[in-house]
């Protein structure tokens, strides 16, 4: 699954591959409650680094689905 999130002040975009069997749902509660919480917004990707984001520098988040998913080449819609 893949997470986009934009920053404040900043062109560029952070993305982040999350695992392959993350929990959609509970991802969306972590990130709900740290842009409300106004804390900082941490989250492991595959590799198992960890990334921190402050929550009052985010303009804008993007949960993809899971790669399984996607499409790719002349069959894609």
């Amino acid at each position: 699954m893949d997470v986009r999130i934009g920053i404040v002040q900043t062109a560029k975009e952070l993305e982040i591959e999350l695992e392959e069997d993350a929990d959609r749902s509970a991802i969306m509660a972590d990130i709900e409650s740290a842009l409300s919480n106004e804390t900082v917004l941490w989250l492991t990707d595959r590799k198992g680094r960890r990334v921190a984001v402050p929550a009052a520098k985010v303009a804008y988040v993007e949960v993809g689905a899971p790669s399984s998913d996607r499409r790719v080449g002349f069959g894609a819609p």
